[in-house]
């Protein structure tokens, strides 16, 4: 694999920006030109990080990708505000371990502020309310583990009941904000499982940008969705609109909501999994802000004591820029992306200007908004499996058809809904292929201690919540317990 560098991160996020064909640091291999090894279907995170895997052991592959660009739901936007703006996935989780941080320029990848603050109407938390928080929040966070332990039940339903004015909040940070769905809707035994995010960090670039920086170099066709998967006849056969292609095995990376609504038909095997483990909905609507109205500093967190669902979180100054991002998950971001952007702009106005007041307003420059439950191609932010459903993550590590495999954030159980998850899948999928192909040797595979390392601890052992500012400065070192899927 070639070297990366700055500017090789940039240069190939912006290529791919620039170009809605394929991009001159990917190679083109056509279905016509020989019998291939291997068809992934996908190009963002777990089906870059198999294609590395199969280019590696000297495989013939070929990605095919539905959109113009590689990432998947990992995007950095050049062009709307002139500074990296990552659509989708931001944050880099457990970076002493993360596969990303050994593969990125050192100088690019910078530490997150484990910093954050709670807004009480125009003031931040005094200390005495921000301690009432954090006993509610650990004392919610205990109950929905207990739950775990006895069954896979709604985390709704392990909420105790007396948590006062804090619930709303709560109900915020622990379901919409962290897993994409509300706590009804949200499998008690997924969010015990799922791995400490206590440290992490973010990539100048953007996120988005490392991504695309990975591909150069691999066998990638862009714009060119797969309708339908079948491997009945003994090889795995993908149709295209450019023709059928064949391969020995096939490696599947589209989300769960795209293959559960039938936007890929994949006609044997194993599918009914793909609708237990649905993507839940999170959105960013990106403000540039003049002259930091807010006073905050480089990415500074910022959750409101809310009353209701109508919420959001504020990551100010992203990357010490003017941007601004005001992101919005669960229910209530999938009702207000469904009335279009200017509704989503609204929103982000009259709600930092009732944190910080109206003259807010003034300082809004440019402006997008995402709005991923309506991209054909994604469907929705992450997975988050529905009470009852956890099982399905196992289910999806194994093969899900004759010769056909399953990779993804969604298919990891400890990982999921973030992108190290989706590459460590990505790989594992690969070289589950090798073995079939007997390109790969087993002490060359990762091994059971090496998986050791992401494996959740047991669900008596609780998860500590995450810990507050009551102002501007204090409370450092402090876990941060947050997907980066958005």
């Amino acid at each position: 694999m070639p070297s990366l560098s700055r500017r090789s991160l940039l240069a190939a996020s912006a290529a791919l920006a620039a170009r809605p064909a394929l991009g001159p640091a990917f190679g083109a291999i056509t279905p016509s030109s020989g019998p291939l090894d291997v068809v992934i279907i996908g190009a963002g995170a777990a089906g870059i990080a198999a294609a590395r895997r199969l280019a590696a052991a000297g495989r013939r592959y070929l990605v095919i990708e539905a959109t113009d660009h590689v990432g998947g739901r990992c995007v950095t936007d050049l062009t709307s505000f002139d500074v990296p703006f990552d659509r989708g996935a931001r944050w880099i989780f457990l970076p002493d371990s993360n596969p990303l941080i050994k593969v990125a320029p050192r100088r690019d990848i910078y530490a997150a502020s484990l910093s954050r603050k709670v807004r009480i109407g125009r003031r931040y938390a005094r200390e005495g309310e921000l301690e009432d928080f954090l006993t509610a929040q650990v004392r919610a966070t205990r109950a929905i583990n207990d739950a775990a332990r006895k069954g896979d039940t709604a985390c709704a339903q392990a909420m105790p009941s007396d948590l006062g004015d804090w619930r709303s909040t709560i109900e915020f940070v622990l379901g919409p904000y962290n897993n994409a769905k509300d706590l009804a809707q949200l499998s008690s035994l997924d969010f015990a499982k799922a791995a400490e995010r206590r440290t992490a960090a973010f990539c100048k670039p953007g996120l988005g940008a490392l991504i695309a920086s990975l591909a150069q170099g691999l066998a990638i066709e862009l714009s060119t969705p797969a309708t339908s998967l079948d491997s009945r006849r003994g090889m795995p056969v993908v149709e295209t609109a450019k023709g059928s292609i064949t391969a020995t095995a096939a490696i599947v990376t589209v989300p769960t909501n795209v293959i559960a609504s039938g936007g890929l038909k994949i006609t044997s095997g194993r599918i009914d999994v793909f609708s237990r483990l649905p993507l839940g909905s999170y959105d960013r609507i990106a403000l540039e802000l003049i002259g930091n109205p807010l006073g905050l500093e480089s990415d500074d967190l910022v959750f409101e004591k809310s009353a209701n669902a109508r919420t959001a979180a504020v990551l100010a100054n992203v990357g010490g820029t003017p941007l601004c991002f005001v992101d919005v998950a669960g229910a209530f971001d999938r009702d207000l992306a469904a009335q279009g952007e200017a509704a989503m702009f609204d929103f982000a106005g009259e709600w930092l200007a009732g944190l910080y007041g109206a003259e807010v307003k003034k300082s809004i420059g440019r402006k997008k908004a995402t709005r991923w439950n309506t991209q054909p191609y994604a469907l929705g932010a992450w997975s988050a499996a529905a009470p009852g459903s956890q099982i399905a993550r196992r289910q999806l590590m194994d093969r899900i058809a004759d010769d056909v495999w399953y990779a993804g954030e969604a298919a990891h159980e400890t990982l999921w809904g973030t992108v190290g998850g989706a590459w460590e899948s990505g790989e594992r999928a690969a070289d589950a292929v090798l073995r079939r192909l007997g390109g790969i040797k087993p002490s060359s595979v990762e091994s059971d201690t090496d998986r050791a390392k992401h494996k959740p601890k047991p669900a008596q052992v609780e998860r500590r919540a995450p810990r507050y500012e009551a102002a501007p400065r204090g409370y450092e070192n402090t876990p941060r317990i947050m997907r980066d899927e958005r």
